[in-house]
């Protein structure tokens, strides 16, 4: 049977024609305009979206999470530069651009008061994932911008631009670089917020090219040196942004392969009959191995070594373990047993000192109620590992010097530590 080639491609390309769904150029403008407006009922919107987003991270619940990403308007701003880029409204661009700065201090002011008044205050899995961005953030931008544009120039755009909003994330990394601003760790500050500038540039970069790919006609008045300029400086700040990103990528995919270099090198070259290898790891330069069973000769050690550079491995020496007997054996797998003895003794007496504070807080409050007029409440606890007093005094009450050297006094004697940190602060 013969086949058409033009004719297939023909049908082949009508599948992915652009026109047949296509949402007329002016409304398009009209909407993404209306969007990058952040007033009244908008602003309340990103408020308690940030809100959630905030309590999720907080709390670890991916779900509410994405819940926040939902309700989110952020995209508007943003979609808004790409759009006015693309067709050179440039005071669309400076309404965006406004707007976004406002949305973006108000999302990161609003976390940052929230992360201050909770009582979680531990760093968990959702909250470090927003602070080492890489080149697949860069990417997963890139495309939820693309989708997002084809979807905001299209009529059937209901169930595009929720998906794009989940996939961008761009609350997460605002309410933890707002966490990140509330407890001083800029680390996280930075790392967030170079990742929500990351999802910025290149959903904008994706909505300026979806706009050039779908011929939207340039604004009036727009001359090519503008024009040129525009690109000039889109491309200048793209650049710029993904210079870390790579930089960080390459360390981890860097890092990978060194971790499967090493496991190939323990695998092929300490790995024989009769011998098992309990671990591996890397410290200082010397690759450290656990091995049991029948002892790696002096000679086969000597040949390993030899070879570590066929394995392009950033090591310098290599530092073998081993036990050659069941007598051997059994005294390392009890140096194992004791050692997780203790650490677990370690962790009963931490939880131990937690559950100590809880029910010291109470009869701690009590009595400087009784002491102090001007307290309201004392909490007691472990900050980074330091014990800890937060002292919440009453509005209504002043707490005089005396009262506050009395205080700072009679506290550390109460709670049993010389090196009480005391904070101290009003109610509300």
């Amino acid at each position: 049977m013969r086949i058409d080639i033009k004719s297939t491609l023909r049908q082949l390309a009508g599948y992915f024609n652009l026109s047949s769904d296509r949402e007329d150029e002016q409304q398009v403008v009209r909407e993404v305009s209306a969007g990058v407006v952040f007033r009244g009922t908008n602003l309340w919107i990103l408020i308690f979206a940030i809100l959630i987003a905030s309590l999720g991270l907080n709390v670890n619940s991916t779900a509410v999470i994405i819940g926040a990403m939902l309700v989110s308007p952020l995209m508007g701003p943003i979609i808004g530069m790409g759009l006015s880029v693309g067709i050179g409204d440039y005071d669309l661009l400076r309404r965006a651009l406004k707007n976004y700065a406002l949305a973006t201090l108000i999302s990161v002011v609003t976390a940052a008061v929230y992360f201050l008044i909770s009582p979680l205050g531990e760093a968990r899995s959702e909250l470090l994932a927003r602070t080492s961005p890489t080149l697949y953030d860069v990417l997963i931008a890139f495309c939820g911008g693309a989708a997002g544009v084809l979807a905001l120039t299209t009529k059937s755009k209901g169930q595009v631009i929720p998906g794009v909003a989940i996939a961008t994330a761009l609350m997460p990394p605002l309410c933890t670089a707002g966490y990140g601003l509330a407890t001083a760790q800029w680390s996280y500050f930075f790392g967030a917020f170079y990742l929500f500038f990351i999802n910025t540039v290149f959903i904008a970069l994706s909505t300026f090219l979806g706009v050039k790919l779908l011929r939207f006609h340039s604004h009036a008045g727009l001359t090519p040196e503008v024009a040129r300029r525009g690109k000039r400086m889109l491309t200048l700040v793209v650049v710029l942004t993904m210079l870390p990103a790579a930089y960080m990528t390459w360390n981890i995919v860097r890092d990978d392969v060194q971790r499967r270099e090493v496991a190939r090198f323990v695998d092929h070259e300490l790995q024989q009959v009769g011998t098992q290898i309990l671990s591996h790891e890397v410290q200082h330069d010397t690759l450290r191995v656990v091995a049991v069973g029948r002892p790696i000769s002096d000679d086969e050690l000597a040949d390993a070594r030899s070879r570590i550079g066929y394995y392009k491995l950033k090591i310098k020496d290599l530092a073998v373990i081993q036990a050659s007997d069941a007598a051997a054996a059994a005294n390392a797998a009890s140096g194992e047993v004791a050692r997780l003895h203790s650490q677990l003794a370690a962790a009963r007496a931490q939880l131990a000192t937690y559950t100590r504070y809880d029910t010291l807080s109470a009869a701690v409050t009590a009595e400087a109620q009784l002491l102090f007029d001007a307290v309201d409440d004392v909490s007691l606890g472990l900050l980074d590992g330091r014990p800890t007093a937060l002292v919440r005094l009453d509005d209504d009450v002043r707490l005089d010097t005396a009262d506050r050297q009395k205080l700072l006094q009679w506290l550390p004697a109460r709670a049993g530590s010389d090196d009480l940190e005391i904070i101290v602060r009003q109610s509300n």
